[in-house]
């Protein structure tokens, strides 16, 4: 007995140390236990929020790009052929050669009814009308394909943010026809949504939607008289000193065309040819006005159409899209007229005719129209609406 007391008196203190050491090191045990266990379900949830985070990135990939299809569906089928249509009559109307070629032809025949001044007045004129409808359908054509497509794509854009609100994500990057984009619900949505569209769950107004889709007509309606007149004269311009007698050949129709074109969209202030596709008077308002509550849902869409025809990067598409038609025009002027082929140069006189049917087929419904197709397979111009679509238009 008293060698177990001995024993216990001389190594009690160490009998304590060594409890304590394996009672700490069991509590650490449990504690780094517990906190292992925490750290594992915290690592899960995470995997999880991070396998949702990537199935709505898919499913928002997903929702944008059948919308971003359907609506260029709109466009094509809906909008464009609606607004050629419109185009082909007015112009038709507004520059008939008919009249012209008739009393030419009565000339030919009857050579007592014309003077010889009056033919070659009838052939100036006919030359610069001839060069005037020409030029104004490659513009015009160019103009309301690739409008036409920003309108509806501006409208997508804003039913996006509507369905980005569903998914409660601010931003995402995903990808969209082979381009990055960055999707993102702007933070002054609320500039451009009042309360009545936040009460009923309504982005855009149907009938400020129709209205604004029906600016396409504006060009039509309003802008015609003074397109032609400012197209008149930059082509009256561009043919100084051309004789009826002068040789053309596909270049010198070439550089012509291009002539006329650069003359007209450099004439008065830059982006002054905009006048006549919107109205000078709208969009006023801008996204970051002060007083948003008094910007309509169709004065908002306006503004932001205007931003983007102003924007540099549309400006660089349309001149893209109109170099690339006027090469197709001249080409074709080339295949279709063999009997005297222009590319090995005819008298200007002979070349009138040819620049005269080729307008027409310019003009033609969207589904027959060989150039608008052209336009849609530029390299350049599906990656801009795409980025159009997927991202507000103040970045442009």
């Amino acid at each position: 007995m008293l060698s177990v007391r001995d024993l216990w008196r001389r190594h009690r203190r160490k009998v304590f140390i060594s409890v304590g050491v394996l009672g700490s090191g069991y509590l650490l045990y449990k504690l780094y236990g517990a906190h292992r266990r925490r750290l594992d379900a915290l690592e899960r949830e995470l995997a999880i929020q991070r396998e949702s985070e990537e199935l709505m990135k898919v499913q928002l990939s997903q929702i944008m790009q059948a919308h971003f299809e359907n609506i260029q569906t709109i466009s094509d089928v809906m909008t464009l052929p609606h607004a050629m249509h419109n185009l082909s009559c007015r112009v038709a109307e507004e520059l008939d050669l008919s009249q012209l070629l008739e009393r030419l032809l009565q000339g030919k025949g009857q050579p007592s009814t014309l003077t010889q001044s009056e033919k070659l007045n009838l052939w100036e004129r006919l030359k610069i009308l001839s060069f005037t409808r020409m030029a104004l359908s490659v513009w015009a054509t160019t103009m309301l394909s690739l409008y036409t497509k920003v309108q509806v794509n501006i409208l997508g854009r804003h039913l996006y943010i509507d369905t980005a609100r569903r998914f409660e994500s601010s931003s995402t990057t995903v990808l969209l026809n082979g381009v990055q984009v960055t999707a993102q619900i702007p933070e002054k949505v609320g500039a451009f949504v009042t309360n009545r569209e936040r009460e009923s769950g309504d982005l855009v107004d149907k009938e400020d939607q129709q209205k604004f889709l029906g600016t396409v007509d504006f060009l039509c309606q309003h802008g015609m008289p003074p397109l032609i007149s400012d197209m008149e004269a930059a082509t009256q311009e561009a043919l100084k000193g051309k004789q009826l007698s002068h040789f053309f050949n596909s270049t010198a129709l070439h550089e012509t065309i291009m002539q006329i074109l650069i003359i007209f969209m450099s004439q008065g202030s830059p982006h002054s040819w905009i006048k006549y596709v919107m109205p000078e008077d709208s969009a006023t308002s801008r996204i970051d006005d002060p007083a948003p509550s008094d910007v309509t849902e169709f004065e908002q869409l306006m503004t932001e159409a205007r931003a983007v025809l102003l924007s540099a990067e549309f400006g660089s598409i349309l001149e893209i899209c109109m170099k690339v038609v006027v090469n197709a025009v001249v080409e074709q002027m080339g295949a279709k007229f063999r009997g005297g082929s222009i590319a090995m140069g005819l008298p200007l006189a002979r070349v009138l005719p040819q620049v005269a049917q080729m307008c027409p087929l310019l003009l033609e419904e969207p589904s027959k129209n060989q150039f608008i197709r052209i336009i849609k397979c530029i390299p350049e111009v599906e990656p801009f609406f795409t980025r159009l679509y997927a991202n507000m238009p103040s970045a442009y």
